[in-house]
């Protein structure tokens, strides 16, 4: 008899902790049907009869954000495409009893059997926390079991315990909704539920099996005290993004140099083995090219998740968004914006589908509006190249370097454009009578020492994520552009280079009158269109475009030798500024359709992407034109 089970508890409770434990972390993720929230399940490993369900994290079934009303349906067997439950494992944070039990108790009105994992009982009881797990169980009426998820203590109690409770569930038949109709009124008696109600009943069940109570140590305060300071709290915040940024750029170099010294030695081979030919030509100019421009840039992605993991997993992260509440306040955002947008700094995509965690419907769409114009690890390829190009590799005041400062130069003109974007859309959500926050309410969980192998599940679980949804859409690119720049083939005796004939060549050459007035020329036009597929492709899509047009030569020393002798500094600087704010790659682009649920809503934010870099590429242009001429 096949089993599922929902895995449920809050925010940094150690719930995906207890889930690697319990399924050997050999986890499936899809989306839930009809909607975009990820649904992360595995077999169970003592049967393989049961279906373990990863539910979102949530404090309540009383619901603030997308997230949270996913766990509410699946719970309440509305979520259509999902089989009813058949338990709940319930995870408690032992460190913060009373808001666990609070959850507890509203699921008790479910009627499904519960089994509960106390989970961070070891932290508890370091701070004089002293729990009865038999009193717990017998108050409760359900199986408890002390754990710590993430060291794997408790382990072997807990498959015991669920091994009990799944052979009385196989000897019985399941308690399921009938009907919707039970399903709503059952939702119905939980949304009149009194909070102060919940928390009495909680605190009379502690009053029973809770016989110390600990209170947390002097320096966890003194701590807080520091790091929730508005002035230096803030000071600490910056500096820990700035060594994170700076670890971004300086660990991951010498692991991209070998990335890219090993796509260079495998083109090398693949040219030498099947020598000239239309199949080298495409393994070599368009999937090497392509594909070996993401794979170059996946150690600066690796490293900057790992920082948001150790951050996150430390509970500084929360700490973090809490910080910045207020000063988001001013311009129409609140603290859990801060987690999306730092992902920004990574992809956007990540950072967009973050947003569902944000209670606020106007206020997770601006995020999502906001979220492409900070700088990706995407656009840092594109960045690197011109710079080298055109800014000299001097010091400036004998310390800082020209070519860093100007690089920082470009993610400030990201971060500071989003946060006027975001005034913007303040003012006018008061001019239409909108302006409405939700307060940012967290339960700020304890410090810890980050877990190695929670945290190396975590990295890997992203970073294949990233790689199949970005890296199959830069494959499917790089084989189109390929065969748009190589047919058709040119005539004999063409006066023209080859690519002029090409289908790649005749578009340039149409789009080029939109793109002159900012200084662009019909091979860069060309280069730009895979770039709204994906953003990496832009300078392997250059790279293929002036070989093809007879630039071989200059292309082998090197795109920025050939940038810094044809461009000049106008046409660089209004390049850089066009990719500012230039529209997302396709995949953020369906990633924000999928969230947003509005296929206009995505078509207005692509059109003010497009119109804002082009304004900021025309200006930048005709400025420096007249400071240079």
């Amino acid at each position: 008899m096949a089993i599922t089970l929902a895995l449920v508890g809050a925010p940094n409770c150690g719930k995906t902790a207890t889930f690697n434990a319990l399924t050997g972390a050999k986890a499936k993720v899809a989306n839930y049907s009809g909607v975009t929230v990820d649904k992360k399940f595995a077999t169970w490993l003592g049967n393989a009869d049961v279906t373990i369900l990863d539910l979102p994290g949530s404090y309540s079934l009383r619901t603030t954000s997308p997230d949270e009303q996913v766990t509410r349906e699946v719970l309440l067997g509305q979520q259509k495409g999902e089989k009813p439950l058949d338990g709940i494992i319930v995870v408690a944070d032992a460190t913060n009893l009373r808001l666990s039990l609070r959850m507890l108790l509203e699921l008790q009105y479910l009627g499904l059997p519960m089994m509960v994992a106390l989970n961070l009982s070891d932290v508890a009881a370091a701070r004089g926390v002293i729990i009865d797990e038999v009193a717990l169980s017998q108050a409760l009426g359900v199986p408890v079991v002390k754990t710590v998820a993430i060291k794997r203590q408790g382990a072997a109690k807990l498959h015991q315990l669920l091994h009990e409770f799944v052979e009385r569930q196989q000897q019985r038949p399941s308690v399921r909704f009938t009907d919707n109709d039970h399903s709503n009124a059952i939702a119905q008696t939980i949304d009149q539920l009194e909070a102060s109600q919940l928390y009495a009943q909680a605190d009379a069940i502690i009053a029973t099996a809770v016989t110390e109570k600990g209170e947390l140590p002097a320096w966890h305060e003194r701590v807080d005290g520091v790091l929730l300071h508005p002035v230096w709290g803030v000071l600490i915040l910056l500096w820990v993004l700035f060594v994170m940024f700076q670890a971004v750029y300086a660990w991951a170099a010498p692991m991209m140099d070998g990335l890219e010294a090993g796509v260079a030695a495998l083109g090398t081979w693949v040219t030498q083995w099947l020598g000239e030919g239309l199949l080298q030509s495409l393994l070599v100019d368009g999937v090497l090219a392509g594909v070996g421009s993401v794979i170059v840039f996946v150690p600066q992605i690796t490293i900057l998740f790992l920082f948001i993991l150790v951050l996150e997993d430390s509970g500084y992260l929360p700490r973090a968004a809490f910080l910045l509440d207020s000063l988001l306040a001013k311009t129409g955002l609140s603290g859990r914006a801060f987690i999306p947008l730092l992902s920004s700094f990574a992809c956007a995509v990540p950072a967009v589908m973050a947003t569902r965690t944000i209670p606020n419907a106007r206020e997770r769409l601006v995020t999502m509006a906001l979220a492409p114009m900070l700088t990706c690890s995407a656009r840092l390829p594109i960045y690197a190249l011109i710079i080298a190009a055109v800014i000299p590799d001097t010091k400036v005041l004998g310390w800082f370097n020209l070519q860093g400062l100007t690089l920082f130069g470009l993610y400030l003109a990201g971060i500071v454009s989003a946060a006027l974007v975001a005034l913007g859309f303040k003012h006018l959500a008061k001019l239409r009578g909108q302006q409405s926050l939700t307060a940012l309410m967290m339960e700020l969980p304890t410090y810890r020492l980050p877990n190695v192998r929670h945290i190396a599940i975590s990295l890997w679980d992203k970073v294949k994520a990233f790689l199949l949804r970005v890296g199959t859409v830069i494959f499917a690119l790089s084989v189109l552009l390929w065969v748009l720049v190589t047919f058709p083939k040119a005539p004999e005796n063409a006066a023209a280079p080859a690519i002029d004939y090409s289908l790649a060549g005749q578009l340039g050459h149409l789009i080029h009158p939109i793109f002159a007035p900012i200084g662009f020329d019909w091979q860069t036009c060309i280069a730009m269109i895979p770039g709204m597929a994906a953003r990496e492709v832009v300078v392997a899509a250059m790279g293929t475009v002036y070989a093809v047009g007879g630039n071989e030569e200059a292309v082998s020393a090197g795109l920025t030798k050939l940038i810094h002798q044809q461009w000049g500094l106008p046409t660089a600087f209004a390049f850089l500024a066009w990719y500012i704010y230039a529209p997302m790659c396709m995949a953020t682009i369906a990633t924000i359709k999928r969230e947003s649920h509005s296929g206009r809503y995505t078509a207005m934010i692509v059109g003010f992407l497009f119109l804002l870099a082009y304004v900021a590429a025309f200006i930048t242009y005709r400025v420096t034109d007249m400071l240079v001429n």
